[in-house]
């Protein structure tokens, strides 16, 4: 019991007179209402107080965070190389058995896809070399049986889908830190039909580097080599005009990492032989990755692509078909 409320009992049991007891004793319960309000007003303002400085060391704590780790790149970037290295694997299955309202009521069907995307930069005062890495592939599996059925089907592995290797070495001597003559060599195939088709690129220009994690690359010296699966293209070689963008960002969104990279690489030959399909093609590949939780999140994978060379039949397609492909699966960088 508080030494207030002592005192007011002792001044209350030496009156005598009940009417002037009572009104005195509200009077106090009523005081003491007042200061105990007046006390818990006065804590929730200090609380209130203690919670903004706390907010404000950890905002503070913060941006000392975001400075540390910006001098540990740039002493990443002085020292050495930086590597990165991102990933998505996508898997799915599906069984039906006697499944009247499936249009194949007895079907089965499973997808595994893979994805790697690596990255090796060092970039100086005076010169940079850039290496980049995509490298997916997928399997599908496709089983309608009857009920009885005892032949033997095709595992997984057997059904390839989508199956992409692209492998770029990117260097450049700086005139300024935006502008920098350049070599590049790619290589734009697959691992199941490696060359069948394919094409590589070895040429010299110019590299803008506009922002940080971006380069635009323009060779007008270009020496450009095709491969394709369908036995009669005759123009296999030729001299032209390269284009080659890269960007990549990583950034956060409600405190989650978020990354997204885009490659579009373009070739334009000079001269192409009338009795041949031309050699102008294009690629865009680009992945967009989600964290979730711990360095694993969404990815998702999408691709585009235009080559006469690899699609062209005569009487049977047309020029300019354009390829497509997406993917979407767990992934996990770091």
């Amino acid at each position: 019991m508080s030494s207030f409320r002592i005192s007011c009992l002792i001044i209350l049991d030496q009156i005598k007179d009940e009417n002037k007891k009572i009104y005195l004793f509200l009077l106090l319960v009523l005081t003491a209402s007042i200061i105990s309000a007046q006390t818990i007003n006065e804590l929730r303002a200090i609380k209130a107080t203690k919670a903004a400085e706390a907010a404000d060391f950890q905002s503070k704590a913060d941006a000392v965070k975001g400075e540390i780790a910006g001098i540990d790149a740039q002493i990443t970037e002085l020292i050495g190389w930086t590597i990165s290295l991102n990933g998505t694997v996508d898997f799915d299955f599906a069984n039906s058995n006697m499944w009247q309202a499936n249009p194949n009521p007895n079907a089965a069907s499973s997808s595994l896809g893979l994805v790697v995307m690596a990255t090796a930069s060092k970039d100086q005062a005076k010169y940079f070399w850039y290496n980049k890495g995509i490298f997916q592939k997928a399997w599908q599996d496709v089983d309608i049986t009857v009920p009885g059925a005892t032949e033997e089907d095709d595992d997984l592995f057997d059904q390839g889908t989508v199956d992409i290797i692209n492998i770029s070495s990117l260097a450049g001597f700086k005139l300024s830190p935006k502008l920098a003559l350049s070599a590049l060599g790619e290589l734009n195939t697959s691992l199941g039909n490696f060359l069948e088709p394919g094409t590589a690129d070895f040429g010299i220009g110019a590299t803008w580097l506009p922002i940080k994690g971006m380069a635009l690359v323009i060779h007008p010296l270009n020496y450009h080599m095709a491969w394709s699966n369908l036995g009669d293209l005759q123009s296999d070689r030729a001299l032209g005009a390269k284009i080659r963008v890269d960007c990549g960002r990583n950034f956060m969104v409600m405190g989650k990492k978020v990354g997204w990279s885009t490659t579009f690489t373009s070739y334009q030959p000079y001269s192409n032989p009338e009795e041949s399909v031309t050699l102008q093609e294009y690629t865009w590949l680009s992945a967009l990755n989600f964290e979730v939780w711990r360095g694993i999140g969404l990815g998702i994978i999408f691709g585009l692509r235009q080559a006469d060379f690899e699609t062209f039949r005569e009487g049977i397609t047309e020029e300019g078909v354009v390829q497509k492909f997406y993917q979407v699966g767990l992934n996990y960088g770091f």
